[in-house]
């Protein structure tokens, strides 16, 4: 029973940052999934893989990790760079491809 805590990352079809904010504790499978013979459906008999835990913060998540006995890894989410860029910029004399059309 191993566990991860992380920050989730923003969907891709997503411009806000809704539901990034907070941290996840989720098991690791103990077991492959296994597809069903007749339908073809995935399952498994490892319930802990339907557990996540939400927390506002990475120190609460990491106290009830230890506090439960339940070994983790942290992982430190990644910050996106951001570039300031006016709108002017694209129309400036000096720029690096030049503009026409």
């Amino acid at each position: 029973m191993f566990a991860k805590i992380y920050r989730p990352a923003r969907n891709a079809m997503q411009s806000g940052r809704g539901k990034t904010k907070r941290w996840v504790l989720e098991f690791s499978p103990e077991m492959a999934k296994k597809p069903d013979p007749l339908m073809g459906w995935t399952s498994s008999s490892d319930m802990r893989g339907q557990i996540k835990l939400d927390f506002d913060s990475q120190d609460d998540a990491v106290a009830y990790a230890k506090r439960q006995g339940i070994p983790f890894q942290v992982v430190e989410p990644q910050e996106p760079k951001r570039y300031s860029k006016s709108y002017s910029a694209n129309f400036s004399a000096d720029r690096k491809q030049p503009w026409s059309h």
